[in-house]
């Protein structure tokens, strides 16, 4: 099967290049096709002629980015996905798995997360304009598959971690900057100082997992009803500080936390025995093995990784 995956430069898009398995994996990034663009996106999905598509393609970032640019995060994103699928229909391209995130939840809602609480109420305040974009990216692909009974389906990851993340000070998600603030301080001698004050609880999924799954929903997955897919494990920041620190040989101690910064909701624990129950086969990379690889990963490739230009 030809699999087109939108994103494919981005972290769970690179993945993709370690499959060995029968697909064909075209992957396209910005500079393949913009997908703001609504000819531009019609034309390359109709020029490579997928048998599917994976979509992964958006504009995301951390607390931060989403709180200063609230209103750009969802415009591009609205924008992309409303492109990406109407593309695959114009193409009658019929099998899809789009990529949700865990923000579209409630900010009040029942734990765990559960697909049919997505529309129950206002998400978080931090990342809003976000959450609604990837909630809409839900509703046109059951608007479409009730239309023109297409198979186009969603997925509820939460926290993915990875090779080639982002590392951008401001406009990364926790894990890679951990990585980067705890490293530099090691090697470099510069002051350590996170976010809130370490308690807040997160779910983690390695983002070859996350490939795994989506290429897995195309074919192993008929609902039409979204499907959470991460690892529902949970850590604190503080855990995952200390993990991090162990890798790089780091005083945890000398860690600073800045209580003045905002650390997003307490908890957000997601439900996947749907998955589980219809998977049997799947094993998700343990936080400690996935943390050092993408450790050992960012040592061997510092400065030239993404998010880093500032130091280029």
């Amino acid at each position: 099967m030809k699999i087109l995956v939108t994103g494919g430069t981005g972290m769970v898009g690179s993945s993709f290049l370690n499959k060995n398995d029968e697909h064909d994996y075209i992957l396209i990034g910005s500079k393949d096709c913009d997908l703001l663009n609504p000819q531009d996106t019609i034309h390359k999905l109709g020029s490579i002629k997928p048998d599917a598509v994976i979509h992964l393609a958006a504009k995301v970032g951390g607390i931060k980015g989403n709180t200063d640019f609230v209103a750009d995060f969802h415009r591009e994103n609205i924008l992309i996905n409303t492109n990406v699928l109407h593309s695959c229909v114009v193409n009658e391209i019929p099998n899809v798995v789009s990529l949700l995130s865990t923000c579209i939840y409630p900010d009040k809602c029942s734990h765990p997360l559960t697909p049919d609480q997505m529309h129950l109420g206002e998400p978080h305040e931090s990342n809003f304009g976000y959450a609604y974009a990837k909630r809409m990216i839900e509703v046109y692909s059951r608007a479409i598959q009730r239309q023109y009974g297409f198979s186009y389906k969603t997925a509820i990851p939460n926290n993915i971690y990875g090779i080639n993340d982002n590392f951008h000070y401001e406009h990364s998600h926790v894990i890679p900057a951990l990585i980067r603030k705890i490293y530099e301080g090691k090697y470099q001698g510069k002051k350590v100082v996170l976010w809130g004050d370490g308690s807040p609880l997160r779910e983690f999924t390695f983002s070859d997992d996350i490939s795994d799954i989506l290429v897995w929903m195309l074919d192993g997955h008929d609902s039409i009803e979204p499907l959470n897919i991460g690892n529902t494990e949970a850590f604190s920041i503080s855990e995952i500080s200390k993990i991090i620190c162990r890798k790089f040989e780091f005083d945890y101690n000398e860690i600073v936390w800045d209580i003045t910064k905002p650390m997003g909701q307490l908890k957000k624990p997601s439900c996947n025995k749907k998955l589980l129950n219809n998977n049997k086969k799947l094993c998700y990379i343990n936080i400690d093995e996935g943390v050092s690889h993408v450790c050992e990963w960012f040592v061997n490739n510092y400065p030239n990784i993404r998010g880093l230009s500032d130091l280029l």
